[in-house]
C-alpha cells in the first residue's frame, strides 16, 4: 500500500493510548484500516510523568495497529492535553500590501503572524493560532478574506499555548516509540473534528470530552474554535471515589464503573444488586443505586466546572447546537440527563462520523480524539481547512533541532 495514502493518529491519554491508522482514498474519503490500544501507565492528569512507560505503551499500541492494517507506521498526528493548556484571544492588524488592494494569502499569513505577538513566559509555547473572524476595512464576520478588496485587514484569533516541557516530553515519548510527529493537535480540537456536526459548529456548540485524567472543553461558533479549556478532573476521580466508597481495589472499582456505572441514582432500582469484592477478598452485595450515589456528585462537579469555564470564556450566545459529550465517561448511563440538568442545554453523546472501513470498531465516544486526529490530518493534507487550522510558525523546526541535539544526529 503506498505510504502517501496512509495517515495515523496517536491519542496519548491518562487511561489508554489509542493508535489509529487510516487510508485516504482518491476523493479524500477516509477508511479506518487499523486500531491499537494499550493501558497508559506513564501519565497523570494528562501530563507525562514517566517517559519510558509512555513510550512502551505507545509502541505496543502501534504494533497492534500495524498488525491489523498491514502497514508500517513512520509518523503520526499526536493529540495534546493536560491542565498546562491555556488560551488567550488576540487581534492582529496589517495594511494590505498589493497595489490593487486585493487581499492575498500572504496578507492573511502576515496578519496571523501579527496576532501571534503576545507576551509569553519562557516556559510556554504557542500550540495553535486559530482565526475566529477576519475584519476588512471595519466590516467584521469575514471567514476567508482572500480575493476581497480592502486596505486594512484585521483578524480576531484564539491562541492556544502549552508548557514547553510538557510538549517536549510528549514528542520525546513518541520519538522513542519509533515514530516521527507530523503535528501536535489539541485533543478537543481533534474530538470536535470527529464528533461535532457542521451545522452544530455553525450555530454554536460546546464539545466536552471527559477522559481519564482531564475534562476538555471546546466552544465552537461559525464553523471554528472560539474557546478551549482543560479541567484536571476526569473519570479516574470517579474510580477513586468508588474505590473508597465501596472499599474495593482500584481495578475492581474501574471494572464496576464501566460495567454497572450510572450517573443518576434516581434511575436505579434498589433491588438491582451486584457483587463487590472488598480489600480483604470478601464479597458482598451492593445496590446499583448506592453505586450511582457515589458517582453522581463527582459527575455533577465535572459539569459544574465545565459551566464555569463556559462563563469564563465570555461567550454570550445561547449555544443552540447544544453540548456534545465524548470520552470514556460519556458512555455511562444517565450522563445526558445529568449534563442537560447541570448545563441547561440540549446534550447528546458524540461518536466519530464520516469514516469508512473498520468504523464499527470505533463507534464509541472513547475514540473521538483518535479518529479526529486522522480526519484533521487528512484535511490538512488535502488542503482543506479543519475546524481550527493551526498556524505553526517555527514550532516544529525547534522540536526537530532539539531532538537532533538530544540524539546526536
Amino acid at each position: 500500500m503506498p505510504q502517501k495514502n496512509i495517515v495515523a493518529g496517536v491519542d496519548v491519554g491518562s487511561t489508554k493510548v489509542a493508535v489509529v491508522i487510516g487510508e485516504v482514498r482518491s476523493k479524500g474519503e477516509l477508511d479506518l484500516i487499523g486500531v491499537g490500544e494499550c493501558p497508559s501507565a506513564g501519565l497523570r492528569k494528562g501530563i507525562i510523568v514517566d517517559i519510558e512507560h509512555t513510550a512502551r505503551a505507545i509502541k505496543t499500541a502501534v504494533e497492534q495497529a500495524e498488525r491489523m492494517s498491514g502497514v508500517e507506521m513512520a509518523s503520526a498526528y499526536v493529540g495534546v492535553t493536560g491542565p498546562h493548556i491555556s488560551s488567550v484571544n488576540n487581534r492582529g492588524v496589517v495594511a494590505v500590501a498589493g497595489p490593487d488592494r486585493e487581499i492575498s494569502p500572504e496578507d492573511t499569513y502576515r496578519v496571523l503572524e501579527a496576532a501571534k505577538v503576545i507576551a509569553l513566559p519562557a516556559d510556554r509555547q504557542i500550540l495553535h493560532v486559530l482565526p475566529r473572524e477576519f475584519v476588512v476595512d471595519g466590516y467584521d464576520g469575514v471567514v476567508d478574506p482572500v480575493g476581497m478588496s480592502g486596505s486594512r485587514l484585521e483578524v480576531d484569533t484564539h491562541i492556544v499555548t502549552a508548557a514547553t516541557s510538557a510538549l517536549q516530553n510528549l514528542v520525546k515519548s513518541v520519538h522513542r516509540a519509533g515514530l516521527e510527529v507530523q503535528d501536535l493537535i489539541l485533543n478537543p480540537l481533534a474530538s470536535a473534528e470527529a464528533a461535532v456536526l457542521p451545522a452544530e459548529r455553525e450555530l454554536g456548540a460546546a464539545l466536552v470530552d471527559i477522559g481519564g485524567g482531564t475534562t476538555e472543553l471546546a466552544v465552537l461558533d461559525r464553523g471554528g474554535l472560539w474557546f478551549t479549556s482543560v479541567v484536571p478532573v476526569g473519570g479516574d476521580h470517579i474510580t477513586s471515589d468508588m474505590a473508597v466508597g465501596l472499599r474495593t481495589p482500584l481495578a475492581n472499582a474501574e471494572r464496576i464503573k464501566r460495567e454497572h456505572g450510572c450517573v443518576l441514582a434516581a434511575l436505579m432500582p434498589d433491588s438491582a444488586d451486584i457483587e463487590v469484592e472488598s480489600m480483604g477478598g470478601q464479597r458482598r452485595l451492593v445496590s446499583r443505586r448506592f453505586i450511582a450515589s457515589i458517582i453522581e456528585p463527582r459527575v455533577q462537579e465535572i459539569f459544574s466546572l465545565v459551566k464555569n469555564e463556559i462563563k469564563r470564556s465570555g461567550y454570550k450566545a445561547l449555544l443552540p447546537g447544544g453540548v456534545i459529550l465524548t470520552g470514556g465517561v460519556a458512555m455511562m448511563d444517565g450522563i445526558t440527563h445529568l449534563a442537560a440538568e447541570e448545563l441547561g442545554l440540549p446534550v447528546r453523546v458524540g461518536t466519530p462520523v464520516g469514516i469508512g472501513g473498520l468504523s464499527d470498531m470505533v463507534d464509541t465516544p472513547r475514540y473521538a480524539t483518535g479518529i479526529g486526529l486522522l480526519q484533521y490530518g487528512t484535511r490538512m493534507t488535502e488542503g482543506e481547512v479543519p475546524v481550527g487550522k493551526p498556524v505553526w510558525g517555527d514550532v516544529f523546526s525547534r522540536f526537530r533541532s532539539w531532538f537532533k541535539d538530544m540524539m546526536g544526529v
